[in-house]
């Protein structure tokens, strides 16, 4: 039976040519793999990480440049002149004569260089993240204020009792009689 991972299976493979002093065909036919694998698993204990192939090229990559350049263009326009991608697919079409590309191509295009259009032109909000100034578990906040209620129909003057987290900011008020120290809500 073969392992479950790779991980695995270069663990038996070496094990096995350890202990049982398997030859590297005898191996290939024993977990029905190639010899080559059985080559690798032997110099190293563990696989080699896969290869991302490059990335390919888009039949809208010689456009690209002029849509950028529309997109330019629309940061300093009134917003009823701005370009919309149905006027963007069509100028293409128009002057740049493009062919064999989808509306919906065109559409993620500019939807994903938008915002970035802004950023590099220093007119949108930066990409930064902010790490939260307070830790786990560690900060809250608890406070006291009254609150008035109808118990059988009668308004009553509580205390309601309220906790923080400052984290998560997930809070539980708790309403609570005064006169005798009962909260009003049992489960949390």
């Amino acid at each position: 039976m073969r392992p479950k991972s790779k991980v695995d299976l270069f663990a038996a493979i070496r094990r096995d040519s350890r202990i049982e002093g398997l030859s590297i065909r005898a191996l290939a036919r024993k977990y029905d793999v190639h010899r080559r694998t059985v080559r690798e698993a032997l110099s190293s204990a563990w696989p080699a990480p896969r290869r991302k192939p490059p990335p390919r090229s888009s039949r809208l990559d010689p456009f690209k440049p002029a849509i950028d350049q529309m997109l330019k263009t629309d940061l300093d326009a009134p917003y009823k002149q701005r370009h919309t991608v149905k006027r963007i697919y069509d100028r293409l079409v128009d002057e740049l004569g493009m062919e064999g590309i989808s509306y919906s191509l065109v559409r993620e295009y500019v939807a994903r260089r938008r915002p970035q259009i802004r950023v590099e032109e220093g007119r949108g909000p930066a990409q930064v993240f902010i790490p939260p100034s307070h830790r786990p578990g560690v900060e809250a906040e608890a406070g006291f204020g009254d609150v008035y209620v109808k118990l059988a129909g009668v308004s009553t003057k509580c205390s309601l009792f309220t906790f923080r987290l400052s984290y998560s900011g997930k809070a539980v008020h708790r309403p609570v009689d005064r006169t005798i120290g009962v909260s009003y809500v049992s489960a949390w």
